[in-house]
């Protein structure tokens, strides 16, 4: 299937379950398919995790859910060393992150320490265990949420982390149109805890590699990547800004402008393919300057300001 085959797919299915959020899941989609993570920001209520566990159901792929809490510790996570009396000798029991799907369900209200377990994993997809790297399987993807009101008792993810994130996805509150739809379709019988007994179109292995093979045929011009440079410096040199987007995010904004191609039926890449995934792919990658914090100044507003003044490429 081709990449506007494979996203089309998956949206039809997973509009029989999630009403609305149609640029959400699409970016999912990407970060799917570019094989990166995604954070999730959003209020509590609107529908994070039915979203993550219909994903999984539709690419027909495992999925598991941590609840990070301030006492989480590393272990529980990635698994632990047992011994095993019958055997004489200790083996691993794998923890949740052993799955393709993971939520990281309020990844911010954990420690440190367990946060920097989940990088190895994120990054490297293994787990080293008494000097053992143990892969994961395939794909594997992580979809952390995080509530944007609360702050109290909650540890901000390191720059090292976040920049591991392809893109951070916010979620807003409904229309009222929307709104209602869900309401007429919980009062009609829907239940959002019985997924099992609704049946998806599974999307294929086979499907998923094609899609990914189609998006090595579509072609960059040296134009559009320094088009992508351009931005990325900008965020370095802003008066607005105190630490600037990575060389890793370039990468990612390429990955996924290309997707964004293939899903218009392109095998190349234009300016807009950029600036359609810019803001997901850079929010949470810039830190703000304290005297445009207290201006009121948001991370999106300050990226939204430097890409309406960049030039774009014709």
């Amino acid at each position: 299937m081709s990449i506007k085959k494979v996203t089309e797919h998956i949206k039809k299915e997973m509009a029989s379950v999630i009403i609305g959020q149609e640029d959400v899941i699409e970016q999912i989609i990407i970060a799917f398919l570019c094989e990166g993570h995604v954070i999730l920001e959003g209020a509590p209520g609107l529908a994070k995790t039915l979203m993550a566990k219909t994903f999984a159901a539709i690419i027909g792929k495992n999925f598991r859910r941590i609840q990070f809490t301030p006492d989480l510790m590393p272990q529980d996570i990635i698994g632990t060393m047992v011994f095993n009396l019958q055997e004489s000798r200790f083996h691993f029991n794998r923890g949740p992150v052993f799955t393709n799907i993971l939520l990281a369900d309020e990844i911010n209200r954990t420690s440190p320490k367990t946060q920097a377990a989940l990088l190895e994993v994120m990054q490297e997809r293994q787990v080293s265990v008494e000097g053992e790297a143990i892969i994961l399987d395939t794909p594997f993807m992580v979809l952390a949420t995080q509530n944007p009101i609360e702050y109290e008792g909650t540890y901000p993810l390191p720059e090292a982390q976040l920049d591991r994130f392809l893109m951070k996805i916010t979620l807003d509150y409904p229309d009222r149109d929307t709104e209602l739809a869900v309401l007429q379709k919980f009062r009609d019988g829907f239940d959002s805890n019985k997924l099992e007994g609704i049946t998806f179109s599974r999307l294929t292995d086979t499907a998923v590699k094609t899609a990914r093979n189609e998006f090595q045929k579509i072609r960059v011009d040296d134009i559009v990547l320094n088009y992508i440079l351009s931005i990325i410096a900008t965020t370095r040199n802003d008066s607005s800004i105190l630490v600037g987007a990575s060389t890793r995010a370039a990468i990612h904004i390429l990955n996924a402008a290309r997707y964004c191609a293939g899903i218009e039926e392109r095998n190349y890449v234009i300016a807009d393919d950029v600036k359609r995934i810019l803001l997901p792919v850079l929010r949470h990658r810039i830190i703000l300057q304290a005297d445009a914090e207290i201006e009121g100044n948001k991370n999106d507003d300050v990226l939204t300001r430097i890409i309406e003044a960049e030039e774009v490429p014709r």
